[in-house]
């Protein structure tokens, strides 16, 4: 199954913590950031991307299912 990345403009704080750990998957477009529509797959790389976004801007996709960022 397929993965998907989305970033929610609405809550990004434009760290660029996700485009600095998974540079093929986010770029920053001025302040703000957003997924790459010709990037990789998204990886493990983008899941950590989501966990350490720290406005929680970020969800990885897997078919319909949320699977970024994990809950514990």
């Amino acid at each position: 199954m397929s993965r998907s990345v989305r970033v929610d403009s609405r809550l990004c704080l434009g760290s660029g913590m996700c485009a600095a750990i998974a540079p093929e998957v986010f770029a920053l477009d001025g302040d703000r950031a957003r997924a790459r529509e010709d990037g990789a797959e998204p990886d493990e790389r983008a899941l950590e991307a989501a966990e350490i976004c720290p406005a929680l801007a970020i969800t990885v996709h897997e078919g319909t299912a949320v699977i970024g960022p994990r809950r514990e």
